[in-house]
């Protein structure tokens, strides 16, 4: 779907939600819009204070990302490092993401075959799937090779972990994701677990 005709069903959305398309908000929407990576509202305030135009509030930046993904225009994805990152979908095929736990590096995959397991499998529970999301958390290429990845020795096959440190469907022993509280509800360190934002 062209920008404009986006632009113009974002302010019926906030006009059907009672809102005003301010300046603000449309600098907040030209700005994501024109960007095909993935971004924090964080950097998205970041890129907004650096550019000319009606100055924008961080509060209004986080306020209008809501609606944008509330709206169906955005989504936003945990990727575990503390804060929500967001991408622009109208237009967009499906696909599935994997998070480099290292380096934060996000890679956008698509496979028929795993979509068509998880409808199998829903539908095998009698369940009526509406949405998905599906997150690999891993380490990258670059990392592996750089040697930041515990799970593989150097000069081992690319791909491929130590043995007995992941059968890829259970989380190898001694590897910490962050961002994300181990079970039974305290750090390493003893102390509790800080909610997750």
């Amino acid at each position: 779907m062209p920008q404009d005709r986006l632009r113009k069903a974002f302010a019926a959305y906030l006009e059907g939600q009672g809102l005003k398309f301010t300046p603000q908000r449309q600098r907040i929407f030209d700005r994501a819009f024109r960007t095909h990576d993935h971004f924090s509202a964080e950097t998205l305030f970041a890129w907004l204070s650096a550019d000319p135009g009606p100055r924008v509030s961080r509060a209004t930046v986080y306020r209008t990302l809501a609606l944008l993904v509330e709206g169906g225009f955005m989504e936003s994805l945990d990727v575990g490092k503390g804060e929500l990152v967001y991408e622009h979908i109208a237009g967009h095929k499906h696909h599935d993401h994997m998070v480099c736990v290292s380096c934060g590096r996000i890679e956008e995959f698509s496979d028929s075959e795993i979509e068509r397991l998880q409808l199998a499998a829903a539908q095998q529970k009698g369940f009526v799937m509406v949405d998905h999301d599906l997150r690999l958390f891993g380490y990258c290429r670059v990392c592996v090779k750089k040697g930041l990845c515990p799970l593989v020795a150097p000069g081992q096959p690319e791909g491929q972990a130590l043995p007995g440190t992941g059968d890829g469907w259970s989380k190898p022993y001694g590897v910490r994701l962050p961002g994300r509280a181990r079970r039974g509800g305290a750090e390493p360190s003893g102390t509790p677990n800080k909610p997750e934002a």
